[in-house]
């Protein structure tokens, strides 16, 4: 059996419309349907060993939502991490919250890492936590998830960043590291014990991007991803959830080393608000963002693998679907910048 991991990790998914059957009409304010949809997709790539192919991807929700596809266009419900719409411990640390942001999937050394975000719409009071498990079949005497609880918490009075949208980069040196981030003064990264997920004893959390001159500083979603001698640290800018209203859209920069410093393709840091916008909203898509990176396996129509961007969109023609996934082609310009096609499929 072998997975697509993180380096370019993340899996896609094109979830359509009739997904979010199950959700509500939209809201007079969109941000109540914060856990309707699948929003914040991540995920991996399994192929077993007749080749197969089977994309998992987790999103934000009551539990943590877990969806499979062998197409990247068809996706169906696979359960969820979590029995409890939030795991007591968070529950605790997070009064008054009711589900799970930003899910982070990845595998590597034989488990899979589910680091995930405990917070309250606009708060600074947040958590992020860590799931593990051996499998993703709920028919496998493997398939149970650890919970191992506590990762990384902000509040107002502690710290001066947030502590949601967390993701996981083993980068080329082999170094675990963990970036997370919202609005506040940016975005974040720490080095991980691989032992544990967690930090390494004494690991110094480090800036990588903020936008310290934009309208409530409005970054947040890191992602990274090695290409090509460059680490692309991928990030969302401005309203995610706002129905047709939504503003969200994705930037990128880059960088020789995972902690940067990033720079934008015109060479302005990212920490100083540098970012190359590839994906923004559309007459039909509106605030496309919070992507990762799916990687197919090599196959006959694709020798070389391919890439994907995965992402959460509002569709203009279904805004009660809430944020819906959707896939698109990921390739790369000559000069190594990363571009993205249309959907995969479209509802």
């Amino acid at each position: 059996m072998t997975h697509s991991l993180r380096r370019p990790p993340l899996v896609s998914i094109t979830i359509l419309a009739c997904f979010a059957a199950t959700t509500h009409a939209a809201e007079a304010d969109p941000r109540q349907g914060l856990l309707n949809g699948a929003a914040d997709p991540t995920g991996v790539a399994v192929t077993d060993d007749d080749g197969n192919t089977t994309y998992y991807v987790a999103a934000t929700g009551r539990g943590v939502k877990l969806l499979r596809s062998t197409d990247l266009k068809s996706w169906e419900p696979y359960g969820r991490v979590f029995d409890r719409a939030v795991p007591r411990w968070a529950r605790r640390a997070i009064p008054g919250t009711d589900g799970i942001w930003a899910p982070d999937l990845s595998y590597h050394d034989g488990l899979y890492y589910l680091y995930y975000s405990v917070s309250t719409f606009g708060s600074q009071k947040s958590v992020i936590g860590l799931a593990v498990n051996k499998s993703l079949d709920p028919e496998s005497p493997d398939y149970k998830w650890d919970d191992r609880g506590l990762v990384v918490a902000s509040s107002p009075e502690t710290t001066n960043f947030n502590a949601i949208d967390p993701a996981l980069l083993v980068d080329e040196d082999g170094r675990w590291l963990l970036y997370w981030g919202s609005y506040w003064t940016g975005l974040k990264a720490a080095e991980v014990d691989p032992a544990t997920g967690k930090f390494k004893e004494g690991a110094e959390i480090q800036a990588v991007a903020a936008r310290p001159d934009a309208p409530n500083r409005v970054i947040e979603a890191p992602y990274v991803l090695f290409n090509d001698g460059y680490y692309y640290l991928f990030v969302s800018w401005d309203s995610c959830c706002d129905g047709a209203d939504s503003t969200y859209r994705v930037a990128v920069g880059r960088s020789k080393d995972a902690l940067g410093p990033y720079v934008d393709a015109e060479g302005k840091p990212m920490l100083e608000g540098g970012g190359t916008i590839i994906l923004e909203s559309s007459e039909r898509w509106r605030g496309p963002g919070h992507n990762g990176v799916l990687t197919s396996p090599p196959s006959e129509e694709w020798p070389d693998g391919k890439q994907w961007m995965v992402h959460h969109t509002y569709d203009m023609q279904n805004l009660d679907a809430h944020r819906i996934l959707q896939v698109r082609p990921l390739t790369w310009g000559e000069e190594g910048w990363p571009k993205v096609g249309e959907p995969v499929a479209t509802p």
